[in-house]
């Protein structure tokens, strides 16, 4: 099997600092000599049952001379010093490895040895090995722990003075979970010393007016940063009265962070000084760095554990008290707030910040996260997670580095708080090579929707649907559904408003009776309320505030939607509809309100009610709706259940896996594989086929009609060769063939036009009716395996009636795939037609997943049409392309 794991990586330990991990060689016996040798005799002891120094030297002799069948040996190292060693060794002719596992002295209680243990299991997946096995002392509590809180399902039997320690190496939720859990804890304290530094440097602060880094500098000061703060200028001895230095190693002590602004060409050696200097951090806000340059700088990073935001960024700020770090050179400081918002764009950020400035909702933390060679959003989604400020989090991300980490980390953050981003950054759909439905019809587009569905993370459109969406869970209890009544004091306005929340995918129901006749007692003669409810000009402040809350406390609507117009009524009486809303206790603390105020400038603001509330108060009745929108979907995401991954039966992964290898043994470029190999492939994942045959010439084809043919007599014939997609387009397929002439007729027509070309026909049975759709998966470079499902036949790909969703699949993913796009009512019955037999699609589905994420060479897969009935579901037509490419895990821990 092709292995899992790149040469080396680099990853997090728990006190934030960082490790480099590798595949151990022969040049290594010395430095893993050296490890044992500084060891303590104690350690000494537990490692090897006894204080002998041969034991040691033997183990280093051991790993130099690793390039035997069956032995895998992985080594940490911290400033080019080897701390950690992690080696299995098969047990012959079984599935089953010895491990052991080595940590230097000075590296105890910072979770290197768990580190180590997960790329070793990630390598000997990758190898075909289930099971792990380790004889342990008994008084070794530290190994014992490593191994209980591993997230693996562990065995341990007592012989004598040690335990024999069995784990099982599959990766289920448990594991997932446990190793999210270390990984959140690890990079939380790899950013305190970016975004709770005790101690600044500002390298290359210019004495010039327009000097970014003089900029810097200033905000910090102005923000009242408590710590050391030095500037870094080789030409001056202060710069905004702050001491300033010739160099980084010059500084009177090292600082944790350091916000870099020289040219381009001197970051490089910036960042080695930093380094070297004992930096936690750097903020590189200059940009156009060349290959060769940001090469440099990543290697330096890496090299030293320092973590970085950008290059080409904006910079960072966190108003936490005591902290009020302000590192960044936008032109205002953030206002204090419980918003933390990450960004690539440094003008979307300031756009950002200055709209949650005007709202009132304020920032926690910033971070312009610029070219993103290092820190990213998930890195800080899961700051906020645990930084007790943050409630809601924002972020513009136009790439991303590992969308299933992310989708992993964005679904638990979004279960504490709102998780909203701006869908940016659309890649190129024409960038797929293949030209299936399927690889057709799963565009960037869909791909970053089905992500965002799946992690619960609020997609809008754009900076503005952003700050409506954000004001709107600021401020009010989410929506129980989407039921909404619409109160306005300008009928015109009313029905605006209510068009605007169907088209948004709200309801906007009838009210019931005896809440309409409580609402127009409250309204002046001439208000109706239907819904949208016309209160009329003539509505004082006394009975629109009476109608609301009446309407908010009835229990028959999930929010209210208040849309006021400046009226010459309300000049003369002295009369201010927004005070209805405003200056009284709030309206209710259990509907959501909003407001739609006509004659506002801003495009949303809140407005402070009684009690200390606040509602917000749109410009526009669409942003008002889509705001609604989006709340009452993260009401919905929230009640659906997290969903599990079922367990499929009849399954045959290894058989699968040997037979990719076999087809790419024979066309190492890949390619798309014949009916019959095609065919082989969905039968090890007991995916439902149509019975058909294979005939390479007329008397072939005769035969298997004369066996395939159902108790109507009828078959279809299609031709085949390789590269063939779109049998239709070409003609290529004949149906409904009901005797010996009509085949013989059929293949002949199929010579005639297609000649040498064609390879042999696929002769089938005319399946019977039922709803045609198309299921498939397709590899995506970045996000990985896609499935995706929808209305198929001919025109699959004019109607597009396709919903995507990533893989793996759970249960709850699976039917919101099939209930997602628009031809799902066709699968639960419709206008007299019975259901198709759903658990069959669910099962296909699931199917397709697991084969999906089973077989990373899988580019793509293409079951059009399958054909739903209610008494099965089956495959007619199968398309299956494969590419040479290496299986790589996606959860584990490891830095960019």
């Amino acid at each position: 099997m092709t292995e899992s794991q790149p040469p080396q990586v680099h990853a997090l330990l728990t006190d934030g600092s960082t490790v480099r991990i590798r595949r151990a060689g022969p040049d290594d016996r010395d430095g893993i000599l050296r490890l044992y040798q500084e060891m303590s005799p104690e350690n000494l002891r537990l490692r090897f049952f006894s204080t002998s120094r041969r034991s040691a030297e033997m183990a280093a002799d051991r790993v130099s001379k690793q390039d035997r069948t069956g032995y895998r040996a992985l080594v940490a190292e911290s400033a080019d010093r080897i701390v950690g060693l992690a080696e299995y060794e098969v047990v012959r002719g079984t599935a089953t490895a010895e491990i052991a596992l080595a940590v230097a002295d000075g590296h105890h209680h910072q979770g290197l040895g768990t580190l180590l243990l997960e790329h070793l299991v990630d390598a000997a997946r990758g190898a075909g090995i289930t099971t792990f096995t380790a004889d342990v002392l008994s008084d070794n509590s530290a190994v014992l722990k490593v191994f209980t809180d591993l997230g693996l399902r562990v065995s341990r039997r007592f012989e004598g003075p040690e335990f024999h320690c069995t784990v099982e190496l599959i990766q289920n939720e448990e594991y997932l979970a446990a190793c999210d859990e270390r990984g959140r804890h690890a990079d939380a304290a790899s950013l305190r010393p970016l975004l709770r530094p005790r101690s600044i440097a500002v390298v290359g602060a210019g004495t010039k007016p327009g000097s970014v880094g003089r900029a810097v500098l200033r905000n910090i000061r102005r923000a009242g940063f408590a710590g050391p703060l030095h500037a870094v200028n080789p030409h001056a001895q202060a710069v905004e009265r702050t001491p300033s230095y010739p160099s980084v190693t010059a500084l009177p002590q090292p600082p944790e962070l350091a916000v870099v602004a020289v040219p381009a060409r001197a970051v490089p050696e910036v960042a080695e000084e930093c380094g070297k200097t004992g930096v936690r951090a750097l903020v590189v806000l200059t940009s156009g760095l060349d290959a060769e340059q940001a090469a440099a700088l990543l290697a330096t990073v890496r090299r030293y554990g320092m973590r970085l935001v950008g290059p080409n960024c904006l910079g960072v700020s966190n108003t936490e008290e005591p902290v009020r770090l302000d590192a960044a050179f936008a032109a205002h400081r953030p206002l204090p707030g419980t918003a933390g918002v990450a960004v690539q764009s440094g003008g979307v950020g300031i756009a950002l910040l200055g709209g949650l400035s005007r709202l009132g909702i304020g920032v926690s933390s910033f971070v312009s996260l610029g070219d993103k060679y290092d820190v990213s959003g998930n890195d800080l989604l899961q700051w906020w997670e645990g930084d007790g400020t943050t409630e809601l989090a924002l972020l513009h991300l136009e790439s991303f580095g590992n969308p299933r980490a992310f989708s992993r980390t964005a679904r638990r953050v979004a279960r504490r708080m709102p998780v909203l981003t701006v869908d940016a950054g659309r890649s190129d759909a024409g960038r797929r090579a293949a030209a299936s439905h399927t690889a057709a019809a799963a565009t960037p587009t869909m791909t970053r929707q089905a992500l965002f569905t799946q992690a619960g993370v609020i997609a809008t459109r754009g900076i503005g649907e952003l700050l409506d969406t954000a004001a709107l869970l600021h401020s009010q209890p989410l929506p129980a559904g989407t039921r909404v009544a619409v109160v306005s004091n300008a009928g015109g306005a009313g029905v605006l408003a209510a068009d605007a929340c169907t088209e948004a995918g709200l309801t906007v129901p009838e009210l019931p009776t005896e809440l309409v006749a409580d609402v127009l007692e409250l309204l002046p003669d001439g208000a109706s309320a239907a819904n949208p409810v016309d209160a009329t000009a003539a509505a004082g402040e006394a009975s629109l505030r009476a109608c609301v809350a009446r309407l908010a406390a009835h229990g028959g609507v999930d929010a209210v939607l208040v849309v006021l117009a400046p009226t010459a009524i309300s000049t003369a009486t002295g009369d201010d509809p927004v005070r209805a809303l405003t200056h009284a206790a709030p309206v209710s603390r259990s509907c959501t309100v909003a407001a739609v105020l006509l004659d506002q400038a801003e495009s949303v603001r809140l407005l402070h009610t009684g009690g200390g509330g606040a509602l917000p108060a749109y410009a526009d009745p669409q942003a008002a709706a889509r705001a609604l929108a989006h709340a009452a979907a993260r009401t919905r995401w929230l009640a659906r259940p997290p969903g599990r991954i079922a367990e499929l039966t009849d399954v045959h992964t290894p058989e699968a896996e040997a037979l990719v290898a076999r087809c790419l043994e024979a066309d190492p470029g890949g390619g798309w594989l014949d009916p019959r190999t095609a065919s082989d492939l969905l039968g090890h994942y007991g995916i439902p086929q149509l019975p058909w045959a294979w005939a390479e010439d007329e008397e072939a084809a005769v035969i298997a009609a004369e066996r395939l043919a159902g108790p109507d007599g009828r078959v279809v014939m299609k031709a085949y060769w390789p590269g063939l997609l779109h049998k239709t387009e070409h003609g290529a397929v004949h149906l409904d063939l009901r005797n010996t002439s009509q085949v013989r007729a059929a293949h002949r027509d199929l010579v005639t036009r297609f000649g040498d070309l064609m390879t042999g026909v696929v002769v089938q049975p005319l399946a019977d009716r039922g709803v045609e759709l198309v299921a498939g998966a397709v590899q995506d470079e970045v996000f990985g395996p896609l499935v995706l499902f929808g209305l198929g036949g001919t025109a699959t790909e004019l109607l597009a009636d396709h919903a995507a969703r990533l893989a793996p699949l759970s249960d709850q993913d699976v039917r919101e795939l099939i209930t997602s796009p628009r031809c799902a009512p066709l699968l639960f019955g419709y206008r007299g037609c019975g259901p198709v037999d759903i658990k069959g699609l669910e099962q296909l589905l699931l199917r397709l997943s697991r084969m999906a994420c089973d077989l990373p060479q899988l580019a793509e897969i293409d079951l059009n049409p399958v054909v739903a009935r209610p008494g099965g579901v089956t495959a007619l037509d199968v398309r299956v392309r494969l590419l040479p490419r290496r299986a790589r895990d996606p959860y584990l821990r490891r830095l960019r």
